[in-house]
């Protein structure tokens, strides 16, 4: 297949680890980790891989500023200006905000890589973000720019093969550790890193089922989220492939308060977590998407799979707005 060119920016390929504490919770299960968290330090996560084809296509056109959006912690937004910076680009962002603009996380660091940022409200971010965005790139334009939108969270046609190439990275590294994964599972926010695995893993005629956990909206809207992206993508490479919206495996459920809105359990559960791996959970995505397939697994969902796969999507940097959640005490007494 001709995949389409991207800019390597990326720390590929990302290792594979067993979770050995983890696996221990369950008889019969072992589970493993992809850490694309690792991909790098200030672009760290999924979103640089689908970044890699985007601001590729965005270089061929001529673009010199990079416009996109996200929550006031996107991860995703903040990648964007770390590989704008990287590449002597600008970046904007538009960015939904509750009236806090709190300097911290993902924010702070738009900041330090140079981001121009506009602020808007959540109804102005549901109902016309595209038109903003279209409107900033308007204006950029008309002072001899040219600029380049990409969607929330880099989810489209050109961005899924950021994951059509992981997953082949991932079939790669199956053979170097000699094992099998029966299933390979990802949080899901806007649908383009699940589009990519399934998409490759059609492709590929592998049997491992791809599963992904919402952690905003429902399943239905991600199942439709997906089959528009694979078939944008679809105009790419001109190879479809043959599937229905029921083969698109979102398990729902596990979204809680809302997107980027942590409960309790979720919290303590990404604690627990990261004192037993030594591997640090994001709150938004990684963690609710673990938490759910911890629970579903003890729900027997997972029954028929040994040998699971979850990707680490990265998002460190939105557990510090959280921190005051965790309720640490400063100074806390050593126990000897």
């Amino acid at each position: 297949m001709n995949l389409p060119s991207r800019k390597l920016i990326a720390n590929l390929p990302t290792r594979i680890e067993k979770l050995e504490r983890f696996s221990q919770k369950f008889e019969g299960y072992n589970i493993y980790i992809k850490r694309d968290d690792q991909t790098g330090m200030e672009y760290s996560g999924n979103k640089v891989r689908k970044l890699e084809y985007t601001v590729m296509e965005a270089l061929e056109s001529g673009a010199d500023y990079l416009i996109t959006c996200g929550g006031i912690q996107s991860n995703h937004a903040r990648a964007t200006a770390a590989v704008a910076a990287r590449l002597g680009l600008k970046s904007y962002l538009v960015l939904r905000d509750k009236g806090e603009k709190h300097l911290e996380g993902n924010c702070f660091l738009d900041r330090m890589l140079g981001a121009e940022i506009k602020f808007i409200t959540a109804e102005e971010y549901s109902s016309s973000r595209m038109e903003i965005m279209a409107e900033i790139k308007k204006k950029l334009d008309e002072k001899g720019h040219k600029a380049y939108i990409i969607p929330e969270g880099a989810s489209n046609g050109i961005g899924t093969f950021g994951y059509f190439n992981a997953m082949n990275e991932i079939l790669e590294q199956e053979k170097e550790m000699e094992i099998k994964f029966d299933a390979v599972v990802t949080a899901v926010g806007s649908g383009g890193t699940y589009a990519g695995l399934f998409y490759a893993n059609r492709i590929a005629g592998n049997d491992a089922d791809v599963f992904g956990f919402n952690v905003c909206d429902d399943d239905e809207y991600f199942k439709n989220a997906v089959d528009k992206i694979l078939k944008e993508s679809f105009q790419y490479t001109d190879e479809p492939v043959d599937y229905s919206k029921d083969d698109i495996k979102i398990i729902d459920g596990y979204v809680g308060e809302g997107y980027a809105l942590s409960r309790a359990e979720e919290l303590d559960f990404i604690l627990e977590f990261s004192k037993e791996e030594g591997i640090i959970l994001d709150p938004v995505y990684t963690g609710k998407a673990m938490y759910g397939l911890y629970n579903e697994i003890k729900k027997g969902t997972f029954d028929r799979y040994e040998n699971i796969l979850f990707i680490h999507t990265g998002g460190l940097y939105g557990l510090f707005p959280k921190m005051e959640q965790f309720n640490f005490e400063i100074g806390e007494k050593a126990t000897i």
